[in-house]
């Protein structure tokens, strides 16, 4: 269980992109988030992910109050969580071949054993043939890396995936090949999914239920002066 509770986060304390949001995700729910551009909900994203320290309100996961972030966090914390950005290629270490980046949260963990298996399972769950694995990212296409970051996302076996704008820079077959992993991922190992974005229909039909940014947030129209 993954809740939110009037986090306030933003990159100024004096004018935050996201005030005062909540939401729940239950274990193996699959929950869209739906809004604008430049609403927020990409920082909150982050902040659901561990990735961003709010400025206010809390954080719990399993119940449990999360008091630090990104790589302070415990472990165990950081690891429940697979994360799929909008763009791959700032995502992505362009000096890696697209094998070491998919490998990257196994060295980051000591799994270095793990790292030829699960490789190549996610390879091949992806839909990455193993000539594209020896490439960088420069050499290939944004959905052929996307592809890997996803594979990236899912290599420690997260149990909540939050995929943010995962698939808005691709075409219609990639969107559905990544989404389609996704979802194979999800059956197999009961994992939640929080799916941020601006297009509703594959929210609605990708999601068990969606939340448009108003039912989430406070709009910054809302906000006292």
């Amino acid at each position: 269980m993954l809740e939110l509770r009037s986090v306030t986060a933003g990159y100024d304390r004096r004018a935050p992109v996201v005030r005062e949001a909540s939401l729940t995700l239950a274990p193996g729910q699959a929950l869209g988030l739906l809004g604008p551009s430049g609403c927020g909900k990409s920082t909150l994203a982050r902040v659901a992910a561990l990735l961003h320290r709010p400025d206010a309100g809390t954080l719990l996961l399993d119940g449990t109050p999360v008091r630090r972030w990104r790589h302070r966090a415990p472990r165990e914390q950081r690891t429940a969580f697979g994360v799929v950005f909008q763009q791959p290629r700032l995502a992505a270490d362009p000096r890696l071949r697209l094998a070491d980046l998919i490998a990257e949260p196994l060295r980051a963990t000591g799994r270095r054993d793990q790292i030829p298996g699960r490789v190549t399972e996610l390879a091949e769950a992806t839909g990455l043939t193993p000539d594209l694995l020896t490439r960088r990212p420069h050499e290939v296409s944004d959905g052929q890396l996307q592809r890997a970051c996803l594979a990236r996302a899912l290599v420690l076996r997260p149990r909540i995936l939050v995929c943010d704008e995962m698939t808005a820079m691709l075409d219609a077959s990639t969107t559905a090949a990544l989404v389609a992993a996704v979802e194979r991922y999800r059956r197999e190992t009961g994992a939640a999914l929080l799916a941020v974005g601006h297009d509703r229909t594959l929210l609605d039909r990708w999601c068990d239920r969606t939340l448009h940014w108003h039912e989430v947030a406070r709009s910054r129209a809302d906000a006292p002066t």
